[in-house]
């Protein structure tokens, strides 16, 4: 049985008495001790999948219907009660923007004591000293001093590190990472990056990464789900997604990519935009940008399907 199982889910937010899908018919599973990436352009649907699993979305945001089995259980049955006491526990989260996150009255390291204390029996001083060893594998230096600081007087990688440093301290068998790396440099990015990785071979942490980053994805998660405006058009291992594409959006999005020692001038990037969340269309969502696009693609709702063994897409073309 699957850590995690996403089945049919639909989330949106209600505009006007109107309820506009923003997550539409998303299903994947995560076993024990792997990397799923979510992978897109903004407003596809990543953040508002991961909120839906976390019960986090919020008005005028709704789940519509669907369900997440967490350990067998359907956390959209839950109260908000029993949500409260899985989130952190067994359940944790690194938020996008660590400066609206943290909170800017308690100090970075009180905040991270706070999560220890909330699911380990320890003292406070043990809390204390377990926060500044996990401030610490976060390479930074001094983390005793970092202990006692607000968040404004950290940098925003600094507050991006403590966002993961309180995630990891609660031991959960899940973790969602919304874009953990975006406000690091290379070099800690790269460090960031090996300590997940590690929790996800060694220590048997289940992670949902999302990034715009393939390059990180395609390393640091076995499976990889490729969203477009709410869908998941495709969805495998991350070594055929990148190697052998399936939909024409994932294959735009590897062409996108600046190669290295590129001595052309021009990139190539996809034509277009994301189309807006009230977009409504028979076919294919992808079918304006499409360069394969005909027009049998807008006849009728298009299923993502199995292509190959282990790795579906959402198209008719493949």
């Amino acid at each position: 049985m699957s850590l995690l199982e996403v089945k049919s889910l639909y989330a949106g937010f209600r505009i006007k008495d109107k309820l506009y899908p923003a997550a539409r018919d998303i299903s994947f599973t995560l076993e024990k001790g792997h990397a799923l990436g979510l992978i897109g352009e903004s407003g596809c649907g990543k953040t508002v999948t991961a909120y839906s699993i976390m019960r986090l979305l919020q008005s005028p945001g709704e789940i519509i219907s669907g369900a997440v089995y967490f350990k067998e259980e359907d956390l959209l049955q839950c109260s908000e009660a029993e949500m409260r006491l899985k989130r952190g526990k067994e359940i944790s989260m690194i938020f996008q923007e660590p400066s609206t996150a943290l909170d800017p009255c308690y100090t970075a390291g009180y905040q991270i004591s706070e999560t220890i204390l909330a699911h380990q029996n320890i003292s406070k001083k043990e809390a204390r000293n377990k926060a500044i060893e996990l401030i610490d594998s976060m390479k930074i230096p001094d983390p005793e001093k970092i202990y006692s600081c607000y968040p404004h007087e950290l940098s925003g990688g600094m507050q991006q590190r403590i966002m993961i440093a309180s995630a990891l301290a609660s031991g959960s068998s899940l973790m969602i990472a919304d874009e953990p790396t975006t406000a690091l440099d290379v070099t800690v990015q790269s460090q960031i990056l090996s300590i997940l990785k590690s929790k996800v071979e060694n220590e048997g942490l289940s992670l949902i990464f999302i990034s715009h980053d393939l390059g990180i994805t395609a390393n640091l998660c076995e499976r990889t789900a490729v969203l477009y405006a709410g869908e998941i058009v495709e969805i495998g291992s991350s070594e055929t997604i990148f190697s052998d594409p399936m939909h024409p959006y994932t294959q735009a999005l590897i062409e996108s990519i600046p190669a290295q020692n590129c001595k052309e001038k021009h990139l190539n990037p996809i034509v277009g935009n994301v189309p807006p969340i009230d977009f409504e269309t028979k076919g294919c969502r992808f079918y304006d940008r499409c360069r394969e696009r005909s027009p049998e693609c807008l006849e009728n709702k298009i299923s993502l399907e199995e292509k190959k063994k282990n790795h579906s897409a959402r198209c008719i073309k493949k």
